[in-house]
């Protein structure tokens, strides 16, 4: 039986800060992880963010074991403008 990790995730953008407790396999890609809590708090997943109590970005190409064994369990999820997503056209069109 696969060893399984526990994160407690926090929606900040809300000021009621709602959280979900996610239990996932250690082998998780941390990616599926990011995806299903922002279908639970139903915010876009191509614009969210997690990010460590101290503020610091997690990088979703690793396992849930690796992001959690850094980080700890206590995760916040922000979900960004959707402007900020889009690509900026440059200063000077070629």
């Amino acid at each position: 039986m696969a060893s399984k990790v526990t994160f407690k995730i926090t929606l900040t953008s809300d000021p009621k800060l709602p959280y979900r407790v996610l239990n996932v396999p250690e082998s998780t890609p941390f990616v599926h992880v990011i995806r299903f809590a922002c279908q639970e708090f139903k915010v876009p997943a191509s614009t969210s963010a997690i990010l460590t109590k101290e503020g610091v970005g997690v990088n979703p190409n690793q396992t849930a074991g690796e992001v959690f064994l850094k980080n700890g369990s206590e995760l916040s999820l922000i979900p960004r403008d959707e402007s900020a997503a889009v690509e900026r056209a440059p200063l000077y069109p070629i």
